[in-house]
């Protein structure tokens, strides 16, 4: 994993970041939540890539506050968009 940032969908739209952080703190310091207002999916970022791993794999499907959970890597939109800067 490149990266400490983790994209994650399925939320509920009614989800906060309090409950979020919460969730994602079991697998090492989380240092910000950013929920989508209205939409069903956030950014979490982690201290560090190995924490954001952790996280990642036991995450990815798990059932959380009624949905199952997507958890992948966030990129950076210059990778989505191919830009090498």
């Amino acid at each position: 994993m490149r990266l400490n940032k983790l994209y994650v969908r399925n939320f509920k739209c009614s989800i906060n970041n309090d409950k979020v952080k919460k969730l994602f703190s079991d697998y090492g310091k989380v240092k910000q939540v950013n929920i989508i207002r209205g939409r069903d999916f956030g950014f979490v970022e982690m201290s560090n890539r190995e924490e954001a791993q952790r996280a990642k794999r036991a995450l990815n499907n798990s059932y959380f506050e009624g949905r199952f959970l997507k958890v992948d890597e966030a990129w950076p939109l210059r990778d989505i968009r191919g830009i090498n800067n």
